[in-house]
Order: structure tokens, then sequence, then C-alpha cells
């Protein structure tokens, strides 16, 4: 298959591409005279795909939660010299993470790039799981799982998710529940292996000074060619509600002041590609412009004592699910949470002014093109947008044609009374 190249002018970058005979999707971004070279082999599966047809399979089967993030784990299992010192020796940082959406395995050099490439590949397509290591690892796991338990961070995080969402398993930690992972076994871990991680379900992403042919040459090398491609991969998820489930979670725990998230659950779903993407931007503009640091709530708040500089909001979501989070430190999350209510009961263009959407939107043009400077930016953001259908390098073009209308039309339709939920973490 003929190689194809994407020029953007307006932010100066060449994206090369190729899809190899097995169906793996390779993309490289030349970057000249840096030093630091980075790859990422991510596959279209995270923590949310418990409900799917095994490849080879007709009938749709459940899976323990925290499946894809335990798997993760094991491919780092070989049988005979640990993969973190093969990288090592190499002078490569190796790491990997599973979310919501996705499993990724990455690494950076600035020696023997592509050897470290070939070792990436080779372990990624070569799972080894034994009765006796699946066992082992559950101890482990287990003990990461309370370990996150016992945090008040990821506990206020999981919470407010868990009183926005009924049924969706966005709701449901990402290293599932000790409970959970004990029905984990290798034939299990095999089934989700050979059904996500088939190379036409994956994408691998580079970005450095290096030379695209002899990339794919140690792609062509190192896969493996017994994959047969395989069409989509039928995932179901659960009807979702689009009511809440809980408007209010509080839990006491060892925290030196009280935490406090607040959830918008979206309603706006089933988007792919420009749409989503656009509808996100957006969506962090308009957190930007009201709960950044330069907007007025946030330093009225702040001089009053009410929050400090942890307090942010974000939006994130796919196309099954979506929520901002506006999260922090606070003696009162009870008055920030109602400040916030009566902030949106205000007529929206006084709360969005034409002259803050237009700063706001100016200053995130110029963050992203400082991120491209950045070759974990690049490779970590591409990914992400990858798998929603939509290309890095057309970012710029939809953040650039977001309106301040866009703007208005988005806070009404998602900032309401109805689709918010507070979680609060007080100190024992």
């Amino acid at each position: 298959m003929t190689t194809n190249t994407y020029n953007n002018d307006k932010i100066k970058e060449k994206l090369f591409y190729k899809e190899t005979d097995g169906g793996l999707k390779v993309y490289f971004m030349p970057k000249e005279g840096y030093t630091k070279k980075y790859a990422i082999l991510s596959t279209n599966y995270g923590s949310i795909d418990n409900i799917f047809i095994p490849i080879g399979e007709k009938d749709t089967i459940e899976v323990p939660e925290g499946i894809a993030h335990f798997l993760e784990h094991k491919l780092f299992e070989e049988p005979d010299e640990n993969i973190f010192d093969k990288f090592s020796k190499m002078g490569a940082y190796v790491n990997a993470y599973t979310n919501f959406s996705q499993t990724a395995y990455l690494f950076y050099s600035t020696d023997n790039f592509y050897e470290n490439l070939e070792l990436l590949i080779h372990f990624v397509q070569n799972p080894y799981f034994t009765d006796e290591n699946v066992e082992k690892e559950k101890g482990i796991i287990a003990q990461e799982i309370k370990m996150y338990e016992d945090n008040p961070s990821w506990k206020v995080f999981f919470n407010c998710l868990k009183g926005m969402y009924e049924e969706h398993p966005v709701k449901i930690d990402i290293a599932g529940t000790v409970e959970s992972i004990q029905s984990i076994n290798k034939e299990l871990l095999y089934k989700c292996y050979n059904t996500f991680y088939n190379p036409s379900n994956m994408v691998l992403f580079i970005v450095g000074d290096l030379s695209f042919d002899e990339i794919l040459r140690v792609v062509d090398k190192t896969e493996k060619k017994d994959y047969e491609k395989t069409e989509d991969i039928h995932r179901v998820y659960p009807n979702e509600p689009k009511k809440i489930k809980e408007k209010f979670i509080e839990e006491k725990m060892t925290t030196s002041a009280p935490l406090f998230y607040i959830g918008f659950k979206d309603y706006s779903l089933g988007l792919m590609g420009e749409e989503e993407v656009k509808k996100g931007i957006i969506t962090n503009l308009i957190l930007d412009i009201i709960f950044g640091p330069s907007s007025i709530f946030y330093n009225e708040m702040y001089e009053e004592g009410l929050i400090d500089s942890s307090f942010g909001g974000y939006f994130t979501g796919k196309s099954t699910y979506g929520h901002s989070l506006i999260s922090g430190e606070s003696k009162d999350p009870k008055l920030v949470y109602d400040r916030i209510m009566r902030l949106i009961d205000r007529p929206v263009d006084a709360i969005l002014k034409e002259e803050d959407f237009n700063r706001i939107k100016s200053k995130t043009i110029g963050s992203f093109l400082m991120g491209l400077n950045s070759v974990e930016f690049i490779a970590n953001n591409f990914i992400d947008l990858y798998f929603d259908n939509f290309l890095l390098t057309d970012y710029l073009n939809v953040l650039e044609s977001i309106s301040y209308r866009d703007i208005i039309n988005r806070f009404n339709e998602h900032f309401t009374k109805e689709n918010v939920v507070l979680s609060v973490i007080n100190p024992l």
C-alpha cells in the first residue's frame, strides 16, 4: 500500500501514514533537529469495553471489570528478561496506561530508537499468560486498587462519576474491584487480547528526527503476520438514563481539608470525528472563561478564601459518555456549589462575554501551538483524537472555526441544574 502524506501549512507540520498488510495503522510526524524520539502503540480498548463479541464467535460475552488494565500489566511479563530492563539497557524510558477508552504502550529515547521500536512491537504482540503469573498479578493489582480506594482525591472523583451515571461503565474504577479481578484467568485474557489487540484495532504513532522508510522496515520485520484483518469489533454499552443517579454524595476520609468535584453530565452524545472534537473544545473554552484563573468568579472566590490554586474545570468525553468536572479543595464545598448554581442562573451574556471568549480562544490557540514543540504532547494528543476518527493536524482548523454563538449554544445546553452532581470528601 502506498504511503499517504498530510501537509498542514498553517501549523507547518507533516504527517506520513501507511497501513500494513496486517491492518496496523502507522503514522509518523517528522521533527528535524529534535533529540528526543517518541513512539506510542495503542489499541482502541479501554476499561468500558466489558461487553463484546469476541473475534471468531457469535455471542456476546461480559468480562470482569478491570480486565483491560490487568491485560496491560500482564503484557510486560516475559518468560526470560524483564521488559523494563531491556528498554533501560538501550537508554529508553518505557511505560503504559489504560484509560476508559484505550490502552497504550510507549517509550521515548534519544538513541537506539529503531531497536527500541522493535522491542515495543515485539512485546505487545507476544503475550505470555500462565495460570501462575495471572494469580500472582491478582495480588499486585488488588494492592493497587486498595491504595486508590484509600486516596481521597481518587475517591471524590469516582464518587462524582457514580453520582452521574446509573449504568455506564465509565463510573467503574479502571482497575476494577478486588472482587472483580478474582475471576480473571488466562483464557479470558487471551480472548480479550485476540479481539482487541488485532492490528486493525491498533495504531502506531511516532514523532522525532527519524526516517519513515526505516520505521516501516522495522515494523515489517517485527510485526506478526498471522493476524486476519477484522471489521469493527461489536461492543455493547448499557442504555444510560438521561437523568443523573444521585445529586449529592458525601464521605469522610483522612484528608487535611474538604475536597469536592462538581460534575455536569453531558446529554449531547453519539458524535464522532470533527463534531465530537469541536464539542469538547467549545466546552473546555467555556470552563476556562468562567472558572479559569483569569475569570472574575475564580478571583472573587480565591479572595474570599473559598478556593485555592487547585480549583479548575475540564470536559472529557467520548461518543457514549461525557461530563464537565469542576474540582478543588475548599473549607465549604457546598457554598462553592451554591455559588456556581447562582452563577449559571444569570443571563448567559453576563457570564460569557464576547471579549473574554476572544481572549481565551487566542490563549488556547497559543497553548496548542506551543504544545507542538513537545513530542509527548503531540504523541498523546494524536492517539487520544485518533480513536475519535480525527487527526491532530486538523485540530487548529476546528479551534479557529469556533464562534461566540457556538459557546452560547453549548452553555445553554450543557450547564443546567438538572444534570449536576456534587461529590464531597470531608476530613474525619
